[in-house]
């Protein structure tokens, strides 16, 4: 799923900058433009490289260290949430936690269940949140 061609990781890093900043304006469309032409370029796998590219965005320094206990996200009521919601609370967690494993199975699942734009989608609203966040409280 996320083999990409050797010279496409410049691209995605690019590409996530680009989805982070159509999502910084609001333009939805801008965001899945880009990672639908990323798409065509480089296959499917390199939309997974961008979905880790927004988490490790909203995550930031917060990341935590190798060999630590496990994170958890505090998502009350996320089995009530939309398909979106759930799938980024549970996208990102596995970010955090280096579970690559489940976040290609999600990955996949949003794939086949054909709501891979709306997932991105939101992934990129929650990125921008974020930064917007930590931008606040600086």
């Amino acid at each position: 799923m996320t083999g990409l061609p050797p010279t496409s990781a410049e691209d995605i890093g690019g590409d996530v900058e680009s989805v982070i900043s159509y999502a910084l304006d609001g333009d939805a469309d801008g965001v899945l433009g880009t990672v639908n032409a990323l798409v065509r370029r480089h296959g499917v796998g390199a939309a997974y490289g961008v979905a880790r590219g927004l988490a490790a965005a909203m995550i930031g320094d917060d990341t935590p260290a190798t060999g630590s206990a496990f994170w958890a996200l505090d998502f009350p009521e996320i089995d009530t949430a939309g398909y979106d919601a759930r799938w980024v609370a549970r996208f990102v967690s596995a970010y955090v936690n280096a579970d690559d494993r489940t976040g290609a199975a999600l990955f996949g699942a949003a794939v086949a269940d054909g709501q891979l734009d709306t997932c991105l989608a939101a992934l990129a609203g929650s990125t921008v949140a974020t930064l917007r966040r930590r931008a606040e409280e600086h």
